[in-house]
């Protein structure tokens, strides 16, 4: 495994939660992401050496790409995409939590220059439909096993064709999850600054559970929940959530803020909003990456305030990871934050693989 270095950050709204349970209530480990006793991580044989990369060349995007938005019928349910490019090897994109296509706008157009790009909203995020969780029944739908099959069925209905899924935040669960339920779709995985999922319920201390738990009630069955969301869901919070994760708080402007913010506000968005926020099961990182059997890359911005590259790193030592590249400088969201940098990246990635046989 190489570590690479550039010089040179998503969305994550439940790290409010995670600030309350882990600054305020002191309840969560620190010392490792890996607290559910998951299978040993250090099982590589790899050689490791660190390669530094002093720049990247800048590819300003052709004025010739069109960026097209259409909608794809899902289990019945609407759901947005963005896509652009006519040739190449295809190239699918992930956002995070409380984030949206919109979030790759920067990327689209540049990577569709020599690849077919798609860009995805999950459902119950973006402009895709938002069914209420509520009415769906005692299972719980705003789940990774979700969207994960939501990710493979566009693989198989709107890109048909295997793809390399690009991914930022809960993101990059989503596509590990979607390569583990069916390894004959994805050709490799790139994950930015993946969702160490530290509000996991496995991750806190026993004692911590049940308040935990009782929380979340609070926010899914009684008012302070809509209340909640109703203080995030403005401008200013929105913006002033960003400026924490980006630490190029000149990238976070106005047409990002109205981008994050605008499919919040439609029917529907706090019912996932507060769904998610109270999920703490399901898959972790440490327990997909092994079952994995594609190639994968790990990009951290090293300034993310909520998945701190110091515990990420150990996301490095897993088989399927050939390279942990950290970004100096760079918070939560490097594909809109840095994506002079993150675009290379990807190209490079997809360049080594695509030649491959799958």
């Amino acid at each position: 495994m190489a570590t690479t270095t550039t010089t040179c950050s998503t969305f994550g709204l439940p790290k409010l939660l995670h600030s309350t349970f882990t600054h305020n209530l002191n309840l969560s480990s620190s010392s490792s992401p890996f607290s559910r006793n998951p299978p040993n991580p250090i099982t590589s044989s790899k050689p490791r050496t660190t390669v530094s990369i002093s720049s990247c060349s800048v590819k300003p995007a052709s004025p010739k790409v069109s960026v097209q938005t259409r909608m794809w019928n899902w289990k019945g349910y609407s759901i947005r995409y963005q896509c652009a490019g006519n040739s190449g090897p295809a190239l699918v994109l992930v956002h995070g939590f409380g984030a949206n296509s919109d979030h790759w706008r920067k990327n689209i157009p540049v990577l569709a220059e020599s690849h077919r790009v798609f860009a995805i909203d999950l459902i119950g995020y973006g402009y895709s439909d938002k069914p209420n969780p509520r009415e769906l029944g005692d299972t719980p739908f705003y789940t990774f096993e979700t969207w994960g099959a939501q990710l493979n069925d566009f693989c198989t209905d709107v890109v048909k064709d295997k793809a390399f899924f690009i991914c930022n935040s809960i993101g990059g669960l989503v596509g590990l999850q979607a390569a583990v339920a069916d390894p004959s779709i994805c050709r490799g995985v790139m994950v930015i600054n993946i969702s160490l999922r530290m509000l996991h319920i496995t991750k806190q201390p026993w004692y911590g559970r049940p308040l935990i738990r009782s929380f979340q009630n609070l926010l899914r069955n009684t008012p302070v929940g809509k209340f909640f969301f109703q203080t995030v869901a403005t401008k200013e919070s929105v913006k002033n959530i960003l400026c924490q994760c980006y630490h190029d708080t000149s990238q976070v402007t106005d047409e990002l803020v109205d981008a994050i913010l605008c499919p919040g506000l439609e029917p529907g968005a706090a019912d996932v909003f507060l769904e998610f926020i109270c999920y703490s099961d399901g898959p972790l990182p440490e327990e997909l990456l092994p079952q994995v059997k594609c190639p994968v890359v790990v990009v951290w911005g090293d300034k993310d305030p909520w998945e701190p590259i110091e515990l990420g790193r150990a996301y490095g030592e897993f088989d399927p990871v050939e390279d942990f590249i950290a970004l100096p400088g760079v918070g939560h969201c490097p594909q809109d934050e840095a994506p002079h940098l993150v675009n290379p990246l990807v190209e490079s990635f997809v360049a080594r693989h695509a030649t491959m046989k799958s």
